[in-house]
């Protein structure tokens, strides 16, 4: 072995020990970057190569150290685990948060529900019942039955509303969605050359696994790695992305409330069949409602509430009016009225003239009231628009709660997978600054080998005989 083979040895030591240090520099300076996974220098010995020789008895220490590469402290299965409960706890949150702006337009209880609008319009009809012979309590009466009108008509259109909003999300959505497996399939290119390369990828493949975090959040993305470097996203059991190639996506183009929206792979108009993510879960928001059960997507579900109410109170109370008498001794004629498809979106109250409401049976006279008591125990039906009224409100009470606590129960697991990731792959500080010292002591200790030798080589060459 060479005389300045113990110089090589000890410089191998400083040029392992300071990219280690600098790993550790790296690892403190991203402490607090959001996506970043801790790395490593792993080091390994460099094995002797030397031969037995006449001037050589064959054992030697080795040559050094070297920095063989920079790992990644990640872990997949912690990767793949938060993937899947953020997915899952987007799906969840959006619909809560979808019940809770529908609950909040329907009011229920309060002051401006539609239940105190109901109460106090047959208050109003008891009212002219016991004052048939005055205009003041008539007139009373039209303002109820418009202010409910109002109610009916101002809920369904903030359902109309809250549903065109969330389709406009859904298109924004689709776009990100389109957008971040772009920039992973970029991701994938650069990534796949610079391995290729024999270079470290890590601050990459960190980016991208960001990206890819955030698609399962859109549309319950999962990934899977390759032994080059790229991660394929799938969607359904089908590639979103593959390699630096992606697959868009697109949404039905159904803008009215009632129409199924539906997703597909823009190429060639598949379905695309997801069930986690926020996508996923404006999707179940925007389905029509199922006329049979009355059950489907939310928003829907409440128009055709809205409509029933609609229908049976007017109905209801058209025919109690048309079948009784103004004080003149004409038939009552409607009392509301409501056009197109959706009797809520158009409920309005007919009759314009006061004298033109009739309380009288057929044989009562200008002052009798009889048919106003009737008219008012319609809101103690059991099937009248009370009693629809407040079902809808119980069940949209109870869905919305029962969709908060999948939504809080979800978070809490997806926090949970959050928080092993996070011990897995975040950095620790104080750990970092115990490495740091371990590899500035090594340095030192390769640079006084280093000084040694330098030391005896000189004894050896200039103060040899002297």
């Amino acid at each position: 072995m060479s005389t300045f083979s113990g110089m090589s040895t000890a410089l191998s030591s400083l040029i392992a020990q300071r990219q280690a240090l600098e790993v550790s520099g790296q690892n403190i300076a991203n402490a607090n970057t959001v996506g970043y996974t801790r790395q490593r220098a792993s080091l390994t010995s460099v094995e002797s190569l030397t031969v037995p020789s006449l001037f050589s008895t064959g054992l030697a220490a080795g040559n050094g150290t070297k920095v063989t590469s920079i790992d990644r402290l990640g872990n997949i299965f912690l990767d793949a685990r938060l993937r899947a409960e953020t997915g899952g706890a987007s799906f969840a949150a959006t619909k809560a948060a979808a019940y809770a702006n529908l609950e909040s337009t329907v009011a229920e209880p309060g002051d401006n529900g539609v239940s105190a609008a109901l109460q106090e319009f047959w208050a109003g009809w008891e009212t002219v019942g016991l004052n048939p012979g005055t205009d003041a309590a008539r007139t009373v009466l039209l303002e109820k039955g418009t202010a409910l009108a109002s109610r009916i008509t101002a809920g369904f259109a903030a359902v109309s509303t809250q549903w065109t909003q969330t389709r406009t999300e859904l298109d924004a959505a689709v776009v990100d969605v389109n957008a971040t497996a772009t920039a992973v399939a970029d991701l994938n290119d650069s990534i796949r050359g610079v391995i290729a390369s024999g270079s470290s990828a890590n601050e990459l493949i960190d980016q991208r696994n960001v990206l890819v975090t955030e698609l399962s959040a859109l549309v319950g993305a999962t990934g899977i790695e390759r032994p080059d470097g790229t991660v394929d996203v799938m969607v359904g059991g089908n590639a979103l992305v593959r390699g630096g190639k992606t697959q868009a996506i697109a949404a039905s183009p159904s803008y009215t409330m009632g129409s199924s929206v539906t997703l597909s792979w823009a190429a060639s108009g598949a379905a695309l069949s997801a069930d986690s993510g926020s996508v996923v879960g404006m999707i179940s928001v925007l389905a029509p409602a199922d006329a049979t059960t009355k059950n489907g997507g939310l928003l829907a579900e409440a128009a055709a509430r809205y409509d029933e109410l609609a229908i049976k109170l007017t109905t209801s109370v058209n025919e109690m009016h048309q079948a009784s008498y103004t004080a003149a001794g004409a038939e009552g004629g409607a009392f509301f009225a409501s056009t197109g498809a959706h009797a809520a979106q158009s409920l309005t109250v007919a009759i314009t003239d006061v004298k033109d409401i009739a309380v009288a049976s057929e044989t009562g006279g200008a002052l009798d009231g009889s048919r106003a008591d009737e008219m008012a125990a319609i809101g103690k039906e059991t099937d009248g628009p009370d009693s629809i009224w407040t079902a809808f409100v119980a069940d949209l009470g109870v869905k919305s709660r029962s969709a908060t606590q999948r939504a809080v129960i979800t978070e809490s697991t997806r926090s949970t997978a959050e928080g092993l990731q996070l011990s897995s792959a975040s950095v620790d500080v104080d750990e970092e600054a115990v490495n740091m010292l371990a590899y500035q002591r090594a340095y030192e200790g390769a640079a006084r080998v280093l000084t040694a030798i330098d030391e005896m080589l000189d004894t050896l060459i200039n103060r040899t005989a002297v």
